[in-house]
């Protein structure tokens, strides 16, 4: 027990509970998008579901996150995956579907397990460079994510509904997260690195890009949820 009381591990501790406090705001706005057309008593269901079954995943991508993060072009895809979520959640708020109550649901914890999974890599990255190894670390560190995340998803639930300008605002925060995620993959980080212009200039393009398709998509009238 002394060595939960010990100073490193408090310190490491504390740097966990920062790290999730600072990168759980990219996840917390994937759910409440995901979530934002679903009757209000799906939308609790598809947070805690959503949440946990990301969570999970985290915990597994945790333990293999030193040897899947330095394997070349892995960023890149989940850079692509990370926009193409982002263009279809991006739709338009007044449009009617009359779809089955248990498959928008389905659909939207799905969307949430993958969006997360994708945006937790410099998340993941983070908490095992604190925790250093340290299994129980690692463990508690990812179950503080929980509350934070769910926490922030029902916040951004209620400010959406009076402002919907916020919905636009984050599907462009997905697009930049994909672009900062595309030039940190070890395939070209290489030359990135030494252009650090291009640190603003791809998320920038990646924002750009995901409002802008969504914008024209939602005008041909053809946008479809982001499902997988």
């Amino acid at each position: 027990m002394e060595f939960f009381s010990s100073p490193d591990f408090l310190i490491a501790l504390s740097q966990i509970i920062l790290i999730n406090i600072v990168l759980s705001g990219d996840n917390a706005v994937v759910i409440a998008l995901a979530c934002r057309s679903l009757p209000p008593h799906q939308q609790k269901k598809a947070i805690i579901f959503g949440s946990v079954g990301a969570i999970v995943l985290r915990i597994v991508l945790t333990f293999f996150a030193v040897y899947l993060l330095s394997l070349p072009y892995l960023k890149l895809v989940g850079a692509a995956l990370l926009l193409w979520i982002g263009i279809g959640l991006l739709k338009q708020d007044d449009e009617e579907e009359n779809l089955e109550g248990h498959s928008n649901l389905a659909a939207a914890i799905k969307t949430i397990v993958i969006a997360d999974l994708v945006m937790s890599l410099d998340n993941v990255i983070g908490v095992a460079a604190a925790a250093k190894g340290n299994v129980p670390l690692l463990v508690i560190g990812l179950v503080i994510s929980i509350p934070l995340i769910i926490f922030g998803s029902a916040l951004l639930l209620k400010i959406m509904g009076r402002f919907p300008v916020i919905i636009t605002l984050g599907a462009a925060l997905l697009g930049w997260v994909a672009g900062e995620m595309a030039i940190s993959d070890p395939a070209i980080s290489g030359w990135t690195s030494q252009l650090h212009v291009l640190h603003w200039i791809a998320p920038a393009i990646g924002a750009a890009f995901v409002v802008a398709t969504g914008k024209w998509l939602m005008g041909r009238g053809t946008v479809q949820p982001a499902q997988a």
